[in-house]
């Protein structure tokens, strides 16, 4: 069975960096969401700190869509993904991006691992501030992240597999052993071991 495991977080929380680590543990293709977003953020003037039209997100959104569905029509199993998602609980757009990988799992008969990465505020917002984050494109805008560390939450799915995942004081290589761990215990059908700290 194909697996497919959704790292979620606020930006600069290191999601493409732990899923890079994580395919290193576990034979997986990287979809990082700003493969979606960079086609069409390099239209803009983009500088990471202004805040982006909010129309602009229908755009990426079609671009994700055409993504998925060329996994599902192309990526036999046992094919592993690991996809990235700076979704926010409650957010109508972030629901959608949940629900486009939802069902792109679902059509291909692989089991969804959705894995919530959680980080304290002022660890978060020295995060964001990397200078290597604007070349890919990224927020670097560190008020604007520890705003969002007060006011939202991570997106939760509310699925029976979902871990939460505190990296704030933890490596990398720490968070996607730990990673492997549940994805191991999910698909072996084993819920009640803790995952290693």
């Amino acid at each position: 069975m194909s697996i497919f495991v959704l790292l979620m977080g606020f930006p600069g929380v290191g999601k493409l960096t732990i899923a890079t680590e994580l395919s290193s543990l576990f034979p997986a293709k990287i979809i990082d969401n700003h493969w979606f977003n960079n086609p069409i953020l390099r239209v803009l003037d983009d500088d990471g700190v202004t805040p982006l039209p909010t129309g602009i997100w229908e755009y990426t959104g079609r671009v994700r869509q055409a993504v998925l569905d060329a996994i599902v029509a192309y990526c036999p199993p046992p094919a592993n993904f690991i996809f990235t998602h700076a979704g926010i609980d409650g957010d109508e757009r972030s629901a959608r991006t949940y629900q486009q990988i939802s069902d792109a799992a679902r059509r291909c008969g692989a089991l969804l691992v959705p894995i919530r990465l959680l980080c304290d505020e002022e660890e978060l917002a020295r995060r964001i501030s990397t200078p290597a984050r604007r070349d890919r494109l990224k927020s670097i805008d560190a008020q604007a992240s520890r705003e969002k560390s007060r006011q939202a939450r991570v997106f939760d799915p509310k699925h029976r597999f979902t871990l939460d995942l505190d990296v704030t004081g933890k490596t990398a290589e720490v968070s996607a052993a730990a990673i492997q761990h549940h994805i191991l215990s999910v698909a072996a059908g084993d819920l009640g071991s803790p995952a290693p700290a």
